[in-house]
C-alpha cells in the first residue's frame, strides 16, 4: 500500500502536470481511461464538531465530480439549460459508508459514467482516502425538459460521453 505522503504527492504532481500542459490551474480533475478523478481537501467547514466529515458533504463532492466529469468534456449545465433548453436531475441515488474522512485529510472523488439509456446516464461513484474506500455512491440522473418532463439525452452529449461508458 502507498503512504500517504507518497499518494499525495502523486495526486500534486498529477495536477502540476495538467496545469503546466494547459497553462492553467485545473480544477476540475483529470481524466485516466474512462475514469475520472477529482481531489479534495477537507476543510473545517466539511466536518461536524467531532472533525469528521458531515455526511451529507458526500453528496456535494459527488455532485461536483460529476460536474467537473462534463466540464472537462466541455458539457455546462449552464448550456445544456440555454442552448437545449434540457437539465439532468437525481432520479436516484444510493450511499454506502465505509470510513470517515477527517479535518486537513486529502480525498478524490472517482467518477464513471457507465451506461447511457434513452434519456438517463447511470453513474458510479467512490471516494478514497490514501487508495482506502471511505464511501461509494450510484447515481442515475434522468434527462428533464424545461418542462421538467423526460426527455432523450441529446445526440452530441451521448456522443461526447461514449467513449467513457462501460459500452464502449
Amino acid at each position: 500500500m502507498i503512504a500517504a505522503k507518497d499518494w499525495i504527492a502523486q495526486i500534486k504532481t498529477r495536477i502540476g502536470v495538467l496545469m503546466a500542459k494547459n497553462n492553467i490551474i485545473n480544477t476540475l480533475g483529470w481524466f485516466d481511461g474512462r475514469t475520472h478523478y477529482y481531489p479534495i481537501h477537507i476543510f473545517y467547514e466539511d466536518t461536524d464538531f467531532s472533525g469528521i466529515v458531515y455526511h451529507a458533504n458526500y453528496l456535494r463532492y459527488f455532485e461536483r465530480a460529476r460536474s467537473s466529469f462534463l466540464n472537462l468534456l466541455n458539457i455546462t449545465h449552464a448550456d445544456l439549460w440555454t442552448n437545449l433548453e434540457i437539465a439532468f436531475t437525481i432520479r436516484k441515488f444510493s450511499i454506502e459508508y465505509k470510513s470517515p474522512a477527517r479535518i486537513d485529510e486529502q480525498i478524490i472523488i472517482e467518477t464513471t459514467y457507465d451506461k447511457i439509456t434513452a434519456a438517463r446516464l447511470l453513474i458510479s461513484q467512490r471516494c478514497l482516502k490514501e487508495k482506502q474506500l471511505i464511501t461509494s455512491a450510484n447515481c442515475e440522473a434522468a434527462c428533464i425538459s424545461k418542462f421538467g418532463k423526460p426527455i432523450r439525452v441529446p445526440k452530441e452529449i451521448r456522443e461526447k460521453l461514449k467513449k467513457y461508458t462501460m459500452e464502449n
